[in-house]
Order: C-alpha cells, then structure tokens, then sequence
C-alpha cells in the first residue's frame, strides 16, 4: 500500500506501525480534526511513559530536548516529540519555531517529530494532545517527549498530561523568580539549570533549593553534559508514580478539556448577552451551561 493512493484510518495505522512516519503524520492530522474519534475507536489505548518539558523561552527547552532524544534512543527506545505552539492567528497552524536543534534526528525513522496547534486553547497543551499522545502509543513509541510553549501562567497544564513535568531555567535570578511568580514551581517534578557554565548558575540552583523540595539538576546541553544525569532521574521519577497521582492528573486534564468545550458551547453567547442585559445572572447561566440545577 502507498499513500499516494485514498487509504484507510487502517491501512495508515498499519503503515505507521511498520515505520512510516508520513503515516503517523497524517493520523496526527487526523487526531487533530473532527474525525478525532474515529482514529481513537481504532487505535484503542496503552500505557506510555510521557516526559513534558517547559519553562521560560530561551531557556533551552528545545536543546534539551534533543538531547533527551539522543540520550533515550542510545538505549534502543522509540520516541515521538511534540512541540506545542501557538496558534498562527491566520491559518491556525502551529508556528514551528527553532527546531534546527533537532534537526539531528530527522533522518531517524524511530524517531517523530510534530509542532500542534494550541488553536486558542488557554493552556500551555493544545486539545488534541491527549488524543496524539494516546495514537502515539498505539504507534508502539516508548516515550513521546512534550514541549509546551512556554508562555503564561497557564503552562501549569503540562503537569496534567506528563510524569515528571521538567522546568528549564537559566543562571540567574530572572528566570527563577518568573517561574516562581508563573507557578511553574510549584508543578515542576525536576527542575534543570540550564546553561549550567554561566555565572551564577550555582547561585540559581540555592535558590530553587530555598524555594521547591525537588530534584534540581544543572545541564549545559549545548553540549550534552548531565544529559545522563537527568535521564536517570526522569525514570526514577516515573518509577515511583502512583495511583493517587495518576488521579490527579487526570482530573485536571479533564477540566482542562471541558473548559475548552464550554468555550465553544453555541449557548454562550447568548447567556452573556441575558447576564449583561440583566435579565439572567451568572450563577444561573453557569448552571444552564453545565445543565445543572444552579442551586450552588
């Protein structure tokens, strides 16, 4: 079977399973319209191991994540990177931003790479992740790195989809007291130092230590050094997951996704409009969106 010619949701997941990355990029594409549910009534649903990836821009995510990738597929793991960018305000496609430094890894067939769209959505994940990430494992990738786009409060929402959530920031008290005020603190699993040559990149890790009771780590990944370092802690991190975790999680995925849904709901402009003429109030138009009694 080639794609040149009309295939199958099938056919595709058989040819994305056999390596085929123009498969299992059109089956994203899929995951990322309203045929959603059709692709995910096929592909079913496994575990898989997710590590997300955020923090201030500049701060070297995206190199850190290369070297991720370069550390986990020296130990035999396929691995899939989605990188979560803002909507382009005129096609409302995903703005690919600086990938040049995982250019190294194009040529890997173990190895996808793929930029989704927020498409407006207000956290740092886009809709469709849960459903590529969900595609992704049924593609039998081990691991699928997630790069949120490092903007807003709201990035907190990575801690919804990944195990561990890892914040890179720079030496310096800049980043680290941005990322305090982000509350990207307080839902880092791992925080990493970037850029760890600089001056005051020990000065940086104090006070992260003052401010958060998890593991810290330095990396200059430019170079690939404590790469290996940060690999072993993201599986000791994973390995003692639990249960209550997990819950957690899911939750706020869960009212992360629905907040999207209520936001395109075709009634609410109209209770807006009830609530501004005063004819209606917030608390019942919340009720009616919700299809709820309002009696709270």
């Amino acid at each position: 079977m080639t794609l040149t010619t009309v295939a199958t949701i099938e056919d595709l997941v058989t040819a994305a399973r056999s390596g085929s990355l123009r498969a299992a990029g059109r089956l994203l594409s899929l995951v990322e319209s309203s045929r959603r549910e059709e692709v995910l009534d096929i592909v079913g649903s496994r575990p898989v191991r997710v590590v997300g990836v955020t923090g201030p821009p500049g701060a070297g995510k995206s190199t850190t994540i290369a070297v991720l990738v370069r550390a986990y597929r020296q130990r035999g793991l396929r691995v899939a990177v989605l990188a979560v960018d803002p909507s382009s305000p005129y096609s409302g496609g995903a703005l690919l931003g600086d990938r040049i430094r995982m250019a190294e890894h194009i040529d890997d067939a173990d190895v996808l790479i793929r930029s989704v769209a927020t498409r407006g959505h207000l956290g740092g994940l886009a809709v469709a992740v849960p459903a590529a990430i969900r595609l992704l494992a049924a593609l039998d990738y081990d691991l699928i790195l997630l790069e949120s786009v490092g903007v807003g409060q709201s990035e907190i929402e990575i801690s919804a989809i990944a195990n561990p959530a890892v914040v890179v920031l720079n030496p310096g008290a800049g980043d680290a007291v941005q990322a305090a005020k982000a509350g990207l603190l307080e839902v880092a699993d791992i925080l990493v130092v970037n850029k760890a040559d600089r001056e005051g990149a020990d000065q940086t890790v104090r006070d992260l230590r003052a401010e958060a009771g998890v593991p810290i780590l330095k990396l200059i990944a430019s170079r690939g050094e404590g790469v290996t370092e940060l690999a072993d802690v993201i599986d000791a991190h994973q390995r003692s997951d639990t249960f209550a975790r997990r819950t957690a999680r899911a939750r706020v995925q869960i009212l992360s996704l629905a907040q999207s849904k209520l936001r395109t709901h075709p009634e609410l402009d109209d209770l807006a409009h009830a609530v501004a003429a005063g004819s209606s109030d917030a608390y019942t138009a919340a009720a009616r969106l919700l299809g709820t009694s309002g009696s709270d």
